[in-house]
């Protein structure tokens, strides 16, 4: 990292985490933007469906006093894209290997025609109590012995295996939620694309952000960038920061 901004009056950088993982993912970014001087949350993602994340979401940042640079990774670029419209405090987007769909969009048909992601193949489910009495839903998780592959392929096996014990289970039904209006289509996005993102894809990350005329810089690794490298992500986000404040 070649470059720091300080926070001092400027938006506070809120990280919302994707599938398969938790606020922690963002912990080595955390650390950066701090030392950064840079004001910042990592919130929770519930991943239990679209509309019921994004609503979650836009509270927390409509709490959240002064402007805010919105950044999700993977999934929680999804909820960003949803949550935003709903608030009237964000300044900018941030896409780290991450969705970026248009209004009517499902998550599920976009990693469908990836060539890139073996999500798909890799995913087992579980079930989930709903509350409604004895009702339950589909909940998926990636199966332990294909993580690595799929979702952490740059971090040593030991690492990978630690994220993969942990991951939070994302309602299925996520991935066949119609997408609501889009956030990027009136607010300046930026995007971090792994090049060897196999979870959500490679190719079709580059064409939403390509789409959301986001400003996109290419970073080796896979899907967890902001893991396996931190500090070229880091610097998007500053980059981002120093552009909207």
């Amino acid at each position: 990292m070649t470059d720091e901004t300080s926070s001092t009056g400027g938006p506070t950088v809120v990280l919302v985490h994707g599938a398969f993982a938790d606020a922690g993912s963002w912990a080595l970014v955390t650390e950066r933007l701090v030392t950064a001087g840079v004001k910042v949350r990592a919130i929770v993602n519930p991943l239990r469906g679209i509309a019921v994340d994004a609503a979650y979401v836009a509270g927390m940042i409509n709490q959240i006093p002064g402007p805010v640079l919105a950044v999700g990774h993977s999934y929680g670029g999804a909820i960003i894209t949803n949550a935003v419209p709903r608030t009237d405090n964000v300044v900018g987007l941030v896409y780290v290997a991450a969705f970026a769909p248009d209004e009517g969009e499902v998550l599920g048909d976009i990693v469908g025609r990836s060539k890139d992601s073996v999500l798909t193949t890799a995913l087992e489910e579980y079930q989930y109590p709903t509350g409604n009495g004895a009702e339950t839903a589909t909940e998926l998780l990636i199966q332990a012995a294909r993580f690595r592959a799929v979702f952490t392929a740059d971090l040593p096996q030991l690492q990978s295996d630690v994220y993969g014990l942990s991951q939070r289970p994302i309602a299925a039904a996520a991935f066949a939620e119609k997408s609501g209006p889009a956030a990027w289509k009136n607010l300046p996005a930026w995007a971090a694309v792994g090049t060897a993102d196999t979870a959500a894809g490679s190719d079709v990350v580059r064409e939403m952000a390509q789409r959301a005329n986001a400003k996109i810089t290419e970073i080796d690794g896979s899907h967890v960038i902001m893991i396996s490298q931190p500090d070229a992500v880091t610097q998007v986000i500053l980059d981002a920061l120093r552009s909207v404040s």
